[in-house]
């Protein structure tokens, strides 16, 4: 016990003695002040007109006339609203020649075929999982709460891992423009995950570049 360093009186009174601090240590930044609220969002108006006894002058009794208004903007949103698209397709016959039998338009490619969801459904979900970082079994019990139709966690999986597949091509396309340079940088750093159970588990992100040669090189 001894020999572990301690602090000398001398170099307490010299901390004591040091001048203190001032915070914050960054420097202040400037209030931007009121921000505007962005040009590309549409407007819609609300239109609030005077009461009976504001349109009357309380001088003279007469009408009062409208010279304009007092405007004031704030952001606002509308919930999602979920709703059936329900696609209809020509089906055409001739009348005349029963042997030609009958020809039907043909179906729009879907991520998802026969699937319950939209295309706009599935994009959502994997934006709201990578994006948003919202977890898939929140979002099946958020699409329960506003839809009322009960989709399992297995599913989503089944339109990501979907996603996943359609875009293996760019994925590709990216391999090969990192194995074309002279070096690859990658991040193994760990991350604590906590899982849909409550448990909590360490993963090991494999870097993106040994992955990526993966899918091109069969490594």
């Amino acid at each position: 016990m001894e020999l572990e360093p301690g602090v000398s009186r001398a170099e307490v009174e010299a901390e004591s003695e040091r001048a203190q601090l001032k915070l914050p240590l960054k420097a202040a930044r400037k209030h931007p002040g009121r921000q505007e609220l962005p040009a590309h969002l549409p407007r819609i108006e609300k239109l609030i007109a005077c009461t009976p006894e504001q349109c009357v002058c309380g001088n003279c009794g007469k009408e009062t006339t409208l010279i304009g208004y007092e405007t004031a903007e704030q952001l606002d949103v509308k919930p999602a609203e979920y709703f059936v698209l329900m696609t209809k397709r020509e089906k055409r016959a001739c009348k005349d020649c029963e042997e030609q039998g009958v020809e039907c338009a043909p179906a729009p490619a879907r991520i998802i075929e026969r699937g319950l969801a939209s295309d706009r459904v599935v994009i959502d979900a994997v934006v709201s999982k990578y994006a948003d970082y919202l977890p898939l079994y929140r979002q099946s019990a958020i699409l329960e709460r506003e839809s009322g139709l009960e989709i399992s966690r297995a599913t989503l999986d089944g339109w990501v891992m979907r996603v996943g597949e359609l875009l293996q091509p760019i994925s590709a396309a990216m391999a090969q423009e990192l194995l074309d340079g002279s070096y690859i940088q990658a991040d193994e750093t760990t991350v604590a995950v906590q899982m849909h159970d409550g448990r909590s588990k360490k993963l090991s992100s494999l870097p993106l570049a040994i992955q990526l040669a993966g899918w091109i090189g069969g490594v």
